[in-house]
């Protein structure tokens, strides 16, 4: 197994559990993102810079990912991919996405995507809170106990 982190919106507060998470645990753990970035220094943990554009971070993660690696990602199109791919994905708000829910969160992410494109003005989504970061860090510990 190997976790992949589509990086560019990552917030870093995830980011170090996840260091700290590939370190205990000593799974591989890649960052992928157009910028640089910088990870401790580990023989499990690297960051891969990708040139900038669309989705070409997204893209280097379906690539490369395998079945039953893990990807940590807000990105609804990119989550779904990984799924098709027979891996797993999880936001770092610490909701998995399965392939019970991800066509109805694709569903509602074009929905408002489609508003937002007309001119109606749609509040974002919360701000990243400590509960969600309680959240996350359980998620990821519940599944790397259960792949162990």
């Amino acid at each position: 197994m190997h976790i992949w982190v589509d990086a560019d919106a990552c917030p870093a507060v995830i980011k170090e559990i996840l260091f700290r998470a590939a370190q205990r645990t000593q799974i591989n753990t890649t960052l992928v993102a157009n910028k640089l970035l910088r990870v401790p220094p580990s023989a499990f943990i690297r960051a891969v810079q990708v040139p900038a554009g669309f989705d070409v971070a997204d893209n280097h993660i379906v690539q490369q990912i395998q079945a039953g690696d893990l990807v940590i990602t807000a990105d609804i199109p990119l989550a779904a991919q990984v799924i098709e791919c027979a891996a797993h994905a999880l936001n770092p708000r610490g909701e998995f996405y399965t392939a019970d829910n991800i066509s109805q969160r694709l569903t509602m992410r074009n929905f408002m995507e489609e508003l937002r494109g007309s001119g109606v003005d749609i509040s974002g989504p919360a701000s990243f809170s400590q509960r969600d970061q309680k959240a996350f860090a359980a998620q990821l510990d519940r599944f790397l106990a259960k792949r162990r």
